[in-house]
């Protein structure tokens, strides 16, 4: 199975959700540090939705401007062109496999799509 994590190494709970995927046998995982390789806006808005969330449910707002900005009273769209333009605005960690997407946050919901 190949799972595909959008991974911040400083984030403790991306690297804990990491790492349960790198102990999984049978896993080929791809990692894909987001701050250096920036999501596009269709892939953000397909992990979000795909997710069962709303962008402003994948705001990061902790060590960012977003809440000065007033992102998370922004319309959708306006988040995702946001989010696009900046992926530190981007929740994480977001993990994406056969199974589904997982915004796992805990680490441990990375497991119901394993």
């Amino acid at each position: 199975m190949k799972a595909t994590i959008w991974h911040n190494p400083k984030c403790g709970t991306s690297r804990k959700t990491l790492a349960i995927l790198e102990e999984t046998p049978g896993v080929d995982v791809e990692v894909i540090e987001y701050l250096k390789t920036p999501y596009s806006r269709d892939k953000i808005a397909q992990l979000i939705a795909d997710a069962g969330m709303t962008p402003a449910d994948a705001i990061r707002t902790m060590g960012t401007d977003a809440e000065e900005r007033g992102l998370p009273a922004m319309a959708p769209d306006a988040i995702l062109d946001a989010m696009a333009a900046n992926s530190a605005y981007v929740n994480r960690p977001f993990v994406e496999t056969d199974k589904g997407v997982r915004f796992c946050r805990p680490q441990d919901k990375v497991r119901e799509i394993l």
